[in-house]
């Protein structure tokens, strides 16, 4: 799916992201909440925590609680999706009625269950990721949601399955909502193929592009390797979208980041 620089720069970022926060003055925040792969942007741990226990632990369906804690074993769990994150992806599939879906990037598969939930019975997910083993370990969890039967889980990298998926017109403007976080570096590639495969006022949700933050540092500013390596193609993803008149958007400080394209060309 990649080059070989970018495969040796993923190779660093699970070891690299695994690793807690800590406070340095370079705009990362030690965190000290129970969220398990937490990515908010909020200053204040506190404010953050209450969010979870009051509105999303609460409300989380035990399938996705499961899941959650089953992911947190994980030496890679900082990949995860957030659980607000996932609460607002699950709200978002009912408000504009999908049916038809597809995620690029699945890791444990947290997103990918929220969006099985929310989907109707006879609701499908393409689903898309280099990595079955991953995926695997969410699988029990996701059976036992009674869910697995709407998703179709493909393992490879996800460029040729769009490609395949183009080349018959009967995809084309099939889709009602995309979740992407995968390669960053590729984001573009998947976003002029997804524009011919999302109907017309179907969304398309960009993961992690406000990037740690790192999007607002200074070039010279000390980050971790591949948070320097990912940025600059979220700064350049970002002000394509932002430019691009196909697409309505919308970008939302929750998690890391999730930019919302409207495809209205």
């Amino acid at each position: 799916m990649a080059t070989t620089a970018t495969e040796a720069a993923k190779a660093t970022e699970p070891k690299a992201a695994a690793q807690e926060q800590q406070a340095n003055g370079n705009g990362e925040q030690k965190t000290r909440h129970s969220e398990v792969g937490h990515k908010s942007l909020l200053k204040s741990d506190d404010l953050y925590q209450y969010i979870l226990d009051t509105s999303v632990y609460p409300r989380e369906p035990e399938s996705m609680k499961e899941l959650r804690e089953v992911t947190a074993k994980h030496p890679w769990n900082l990949m995860t999706t957030s659980a607000d994150e996932g609460q607002f992806l699950n709200m978002l599939i009912k408000l504009i009625g999908a049916k038809k879906t597809m995620e690029i990037g699945v890791y444990t598969g947290y997103s990918l269950l929220a969006t099985a939930l929310a989907l109707p019975e006879d609701g499908t997910i393409l689903a898309m990721d280099i990595n079955r083993e991953n995926y695997e370990l969410g699988l029990p969890c996701i059976e036992k949601a009674g869910v697995a039967h709407k998703i179709d889980f493909r393992e490879g990298p996800a460029l040729p399955v769009l490609d395949d998926l183009i080349a018959d017109d009967k995809n084309h403007g099939s889709f009602d909502f995309v979740f992407v976080d995968a390669d960053k570096d590729n984001y573009l590639n998947y976003h002029e193929r997804l524009l011919k495969l999302v109907k017309l006022g179907g969304l398309i949700g960009y993961d992690n592009t406000l990037w740690n933050g790192s999007v607002v540092l200074p070039d010279d500013a000390p980050m971790r390797k591949y948070i320097r390596y990912y940025r600059d193609f979220v700064l350049v993803l970002n002000k394509a979208l932002a430019a691009d008149e196909r697409v309505e958007i919308c970008q939302l400080p929750v998690g890391d980041g999730v930019t919302l394209c409207r495809r209205v060309k």
